[in-house]
């Protein structure tokens, strides 16, 4: 992944993709800012591994192009596609919160761009706003039921 410098036509993209997002939704522009001062901007090449399932949960995603795989192992040679994330899609929320290792894979299927919120700029984002905080709980419990019924 390089990284990329985060220009004022990608916080527009970034601000109008997070508002369909549940947890960003509600939020007020003010807070919305605290965010985007937090934000990195990465571009990844297809094949890349964004995070292996296994590895410490180490940043929030949100795809802002291209598309993505999510998959887990299926013992040692076999893995299952579970989903495919394009733009708009996020992911990573439950390692940020729980700090337990990654559930899945996630794979670059063509070349793309992501935006991530970094573990230690996530705990900020999360002490500095309850509702966010909230929000994103209630999403990794949906997620994390979602992947137990699979």
């Amino acid at each position: 992944m390089d990284k990329l410098p985060l220009t004022d036509a990608d916080t527009v993209r970034f601000t109008h993709m997070v508002q369909k997002i549940r947890f960003f939704a509600n939020m007020n522009m003010g807070v919305l800012e605290k965010i985007l001062n937090r934000i990195n901007y990465y571009h990844c090449r297809k094949g890349d591994k964004i995070c292996r399932q296994g590895d410490p949960g180490d940043a929030f995603y949100v795809v802002s192009e291209g598309k993505l795989a999510v998959t887990v192992r299926e013992g040692f040679l076999f893995s299952k596609t579970l989903a495919h994330f394009g733009p708009g899609d996020c992911f990573g929320e439950m390692a940020l919160l729980t700090r337990e290792p990654r559930n899945a894979t996630v794979t670059c299927e063509e070349d793309s761009k992501v935006f991530a919120l970094l573990v230690d700029n996530f705990d900020q984002v999360l002490a500095d706003n309850p509702a966010f905080a909230a929000e994103i709980k209630r999403i990794a419990a949906d997620r994390q039921f979602e992947l137990k019924h699979k």
